[in-house]
């Protein structure tokens, strides 16, 4: 159950900053209230994840995850570029959250 609260953790945390940047600096109030509640939702999610996740691999794989995912979703939905260089640190990001993922199984 661990890893389903850490997946929802991602997921809550990637809306609540694409609500960030849909709130445009807190000019729109329900944009900006939704980012919030993201926000907290997904702290809550990592807590509970917390419980049976050791703190450094679901940190690492929260924000790293939340990173990439953030990156893509700019490219696509936000018209960022896309880079070579882009594409190539996000794939460095997700080989080093595997890695730690992977490295916390051998303790």
């Amino acid at each position: 159950m661990s890893w389903t609260y850490l997946t929802l953790a991602i997921l809550l945390e990637v809306c609540g900053t694409t609500s960030a940047k849909m709130a445009e600096g807190f000019t729109k109030p329900l944009y900006s209230v939704v980012m919030f509640v993201f926000y907290g939702l997904s702290l809550a999610a990592l807590t509970m994840a917390l419980k049976r996740i050791d703190v450094s691999v679901a940190y690492a794989i929260w924000s790293g995850l939340g990173t990439a995912l953030i990156v893509i979703i700019g490219m696509a939905w936000f018209r960022e570029p896309v880079t070579l260089a882009r594409l190539f640190f996000v794939v460095m990001i997700i080989t080093g959250v595997a890695g730690l993922h992977i490295s916390g199984r051998e303790s």
